[in-house]
């Protein structure tokens, strides 16, 4: 297990990330790097990259963490009880991007491992991530191209790999209060360990690599359609969406919330402006219809 080139691999993803999405935008990322004070229960460093107000990007962030605590918060030690009461470390890279224009999806990715620790007991290790889309006006070549690079990119490891991290992608990102998905998926996991450190380090990096060739082109054929007021504010009433989610369910934020971690940089996955409209409707045969009826319903979009 060799945390330096965990690091190694985090930073320069964060970095390769950036640099691509800065070169569409026109607006670079302000970084802002970070350590936990001496004094919190939490030890660690990071380093948070945001932009705001780009040419494309409404808001986006990338956060790059290492942390370390001495005991197990309530948030993972419920999920995994047989670790309570141990130190543990983790480290990874999460983003999320919301952009100015309704016709380009916000999307979101994170990559991590995990390692829990106690005297006289071997670590216990695993990785975890994933990317999904969320469009508001959903176009099937964006979701087919999406879903076609989460499957290159797992495929070398295991073509059964793809389906079954679909499926829980389509299972995680699910608003079980409205009983609706959050967009149309890609792929998730986590606890995964199977195939051995360095397999299970090398297919983590190859989700993470795959992120660029994901959403990047999404973006570029998107990013100038043209759009109306009417469809701006639907964006801001579906991005609430993703913030009851992220508060309520996604288990990165609420382990980050619960272990003491540091609130700018758990909760720049927050969308700029959001609107909550009381028991709205979409008119049935309208394109935010669409949305509702065709692409929040998981579907193999590989057929």
């Amino acid at each position: 297990m060799d945390i330096a080139a965990l690091k190694t691999y985090f930073l320069g993803l964060q970095d390769r990330i950036t640099t691509a999405m800065s070169a569409i935008d026109g607006k670079t990322f302000s970084v802002d790097a970070w350590d936990k004070p001496e004094d919190s229960k939490l030890k660690g460093y990071g380093r948070t990259c945001t932009l705001d107000q780009g040419n494309i990007l409404e808001k986006g962030g990338v956060g790059f963490s290492h942390v370390r605590g001495d005991q197990m918060p309530p948030s993972a030690s419920h999920h995994r009880p047989e670790l309570a009461g141990r130190s543990f470390e983790a480290m990874g890279v999460s983003l999320v991007f919301h952009p100015h224009n309704p016709k380009v999806p916000t999307t979101h990715m994170n990559v991590r491992c995990f390692i829990a620790q106690a005297p006289d007991k071997d670590p216990v290790w695993w990785f975890g991530g994933g990317f999904d889309l969320t469009p508001y006006y959903g176009v099937d070549e964006d979701c087919r191209h999406f879903h076609q690079s989460a499957k290159d990119a797992l495929d070398p490891f295991g073509t059964e790999l793809y389906p079954r991290f679909k499926k829980w992608c389509d299972e995680y990102f699910y608003l079980k209060h409205r009983d609706e998905p959050r967009g149309i998926g890609g792929v998730f996991f986590d606890d995964f360990n199977s195939l051995g450190f360095e397999q299970s380090f090398a297919m983590t990096r190859a989700v993470g690599d795959a992120f660029i060739k994901a959403y990047i082109p999404i973006v570029e054929r998107r990013h100038q359609d043209s759009f109306t007021p009417e469809e701006k504010a639907f964006q801001e009433y579906r991005r609430g969406r993703y913030v009851e989610y992220n508060l309520l369910f996604d288990r990165g934020t609420i382990f980050g919330l619960h272990s003491g971690g540091r609130t700018e940089s758990i909760l720049m996955s927050m969308p700029p402006v959001v609107q909550w409209w009381y028991n709205w409707q979409p008119k049935p045969g309208t394109p935010e219809a669409k949305l509702y009826d065709y692409y929040l319903k998981p579907r193999d979009w590989l057929v």
